[in-house]
């Protein structure tokens, strides 16, 4: 557990996106000229129709392709913004402008992603070996958050501080859960905690992290943390985040 790390609880709702789709039809007309010519003028415009149609959707693409809207194969298409990932024992959907990184964040690490534009956006993945047969068996998700709090990272600073801007003396981070719950699925018990750090320095107006865990069959301890920054988070990135995060499932 961090010394230097204060828990609150709170809970507040998130936002949902809302997506509003437009469509253009393409209309196609032909008139006859004359009675006698009648015949011609139909055969040229099916003709002419024909030929129309096949340059409007000859370069469009299937539609309804198995596999593809949904992503069963791992593989990205440009109709989503994530693409699979199948790791030892869990799988999950990682951010499409998010790439593989050899930083080691915590014990156990299985793989780790971060953005290609701001490296504060990350996620990992850490499986460590455990007695327990569920979650639970650490107690409620706030009893092993706290059991746990090393996931939140840790602080730079180590020595003493005044106290101001709003941290007590000795303290330089805050961490908020903002919502803290037990999922029940495909008889796998998870804990998905919701917090928000903020730190003295300010850096990013405080950190949104994302933390799932869940005990597998093969007695492994799991936990999947994503997080962002603040104010990327508001300007409308918090999609990423909330896709992994929910997308995370223990396979094992």
């Amino acid at each position: 557990m961090l010394a230097n790390s204060r828990i609150s609880t709170r809970v507040t709702a998130k936002p949902v996106a809302s997506v509003r789709r437009s469509s253009r039809a393409v209309v196609c007309s032909a008139q006859a000229q004359s009675s006698a010519s009648g015949v011609e003028s139909r055969r040229s415009a099916i003709a002419l129709f024909g030929g129309v149609a096949g340059a409007i959707f000859a370069d469009a693409p299937a539609f309804a392709a198995y596999g593809e809207k949904a992503n069963v194969f791992g593989s990205k298409t440009e109709n989503t913004d994530f693409y699979s990932y199948s790791g030892d024992g869990f799988q999950m959907s990682v951010p499409g402008k998010w790439n593989p990184d050899k930083e080691i964040e915590y014990p156990g690490q299985q793989m780790r992603y971060v953005d290609n534009y701001d490296t504060v956006s990350s996620l990992y993945v850490s499986k460590i070996p455990s007695s327990k047969s569920n979650v639970k068996d650490f107690g409620d998700p706030i009893k092993f958050l706290e059991a746990f709090s090393d996931v939140l990272g840790k602080q730079s600073y180590q020595g003493s501080t005044a106290s101001e801007g709003g941290f007590e003396k000795n303290r330089v981070s805050v961490a908020t859960v903002v919502s803290a719950d037990a999922v029940d699925r495909n008889g796998v018990t998870y804990y998905k905690i919701n917090i928000l750090t903020r730190t003295a320095d300010g850096n990013e107006g405080g950190r949104h992290q994302l933390i799932a865990a869940g005990v597998g069959k093969d007695k492994n301890l799991y936990i999947m943390k994503v997080q962002m920054g603040e104010k990327r988070w508001v300007k409308g990135g918090a999609k990423d985040p909330y896709g992994a995060w929910d997308s995370f499932t223990i396979t094992a």
